[in-house]
């Protein structure tokens, strides 16, 4: 029975070669890039400002609105760091 080892060696140089190509592309970092967007922030007058806090000392004490603009006032500072 004859060998048809000779016959392996070049098609196994050449998958040698293409796969050490191959992985030479993949050694470079690839990092998933994010952008960053940064909501705007909305500018109120000092008129409305003072209505507002007029407004929030009316709500009951413990009240969820008053709550919910502590969070939102966090927010908005986060926001103006952001830009």
């Amino acid at each position: 029975m004859a060998s048809n080892a000779r016959c392996w060696k070049p098609r196994l140089a050449a998958l040698a070669i293409a796969t050490s190509l191959l992985t030479a592309c993949a050694t470079g970092v690839s990092e998933r890039r994010i952008a960053t967007v940064c909501p705007p922030v909305v500018e109120y007058s000092r008129e409305f400002q003072a209505r507002a806090a007029e407004e929030l000392d009316l709500l009951p004490g413990g009240s969820a609105i008053a709550e919910m603009l502590a969070d939102y006032s966090v927010m908005r500072d986060q926001a103006k760091a952001c830009l």
